[in-house]
């Protein structure tokens, strides 16, 4: 995750498109070189294998609308949008999508989290109140965040995490929903936070000893922080409950323009056994972001 949801620009769309399945239910028959014409262009534009579930991050798209990614995601041919809050979960369920990593609906910040017993109080309350709007709402996802360290050190941060997470611990785990706490990496985008590597993660779940207590290994943040990606997911795995992904350097596009082979880390995540979602988190910098968006899936859909 790279920024706080932010209240998105919305645009509004300016092009109606009258379909082959509008002059159907019209009662205007079509030629057939048509109909297939317009068949083609309702089915989804990639032919994906099944191993990797699809997702793509909301706030990557700014200038887009949660409406129209919807209609994007949907035409590709995956079937999930990642990191929404409760308000915008009926635009997606309207288009039959899946929201694959939830916010709760209070406030949500990357640097006042839970290794700060200060924020212990309205973070409990937030994720109380969270838990039970995703597990009705039929999802299983919440991200967490640890927080940035402003002079904790890191063992007391974590005995503080383990002291407040665990008073939210038995209500996810009566209602099937897993809070994942997202690393990140502390040398270039979220200086001071303290999850910034994936051992200190670990030691986190291994000490709340919860199945509903996972990592949300983002693999741009990693790769960043500690790199051997890889070795990572082969040998935690069991730590990882959802991944996002973009290109390093610069958290754009990740194709062949930055260095990590997604291909194979794809692989080595399908070979864990894992069925969760993957989410593309880049930040789109060629003009085209949705075509940019249709290759990445493609790069992934291994």
């Amino acid at each position: 995750c790279f920024a706080m949801p932010n209240q998105v620009n919305r645009r509004k769309l300016i092009k109606q498109v009258i379909t082959g399945s509008a002059a159907l239910a019209a009662g205007v028959s079509l030629p057939s070189p048509l109909l297939a014409a317009t068949e083609k262009s309702s089915s989804a534009d990639l032919s994906l294998k099944g191993n990797i579930n699809h997702s793509v991050c909301y706030w990557c798209y700014g200038n887009m609308s949660l409406e129209q990614l919807c209609l994007e995601v949907k035409k590709i041919g995956f079937g999930a949008i990642d990191l929404l809050k409760p308000s915008e979960w009926p635009i997606v369920k309207k288009h039959g999508l899946h929201c694959s990593m939830c916010y709760t609906a209070g406030e949500t910040s990357l640097t006042k989290g839970w290794n700060d017993k200060a924020n212990h109080a309205w973070l409990i309350k937030d994720y109380l109140e969270a838990i039970p709007l995703v597990a009705e709402a039929g999802y299983t996802n919440l991200i967490c965040f640890a927080g940035n360290r402003n002079g904790i050190d890191d063992e007391t941060g974590l005995q503080n995490c383990v002291t407040g997470l665990k008073q939210i611990m038995p209500l996810a785990e009566k209602l099937g929903v897993t809070i994942q706490i997202e690393l990140f990496n502390s040398r270039i985008d979220h200086k001071d936070y303290m999850g910034d590597k994936s051992a200190w993660g670990i030691e986190l779940c291994k000490r709340l000893g919860s199945p509903n207590f996972k990592i949300l290994f983002d693999i741009y943040h990693m790769q960043i922080d500690e790199g051997d990606i890889i070795r990572s997911i082969q040998d935690n795995h069991q730590y990882f409950g959802h991944y996002h992904t973009a290109g390093v350097p610069g958290r754009h596009e990740i194709d062949e323009r930055q260095e990590l082979n997604y291909p194979a880390i794809m692989r080595a995540i399908v070979a864990t056994g894992y069925k969760g979602y993957v989410a593309q988190e880049f930040m789109p910098a060629d003009k085209d972001a949705i075509a940019s968006l249709k290759t990445a899936i493609k790069i992934c859909d291994v």
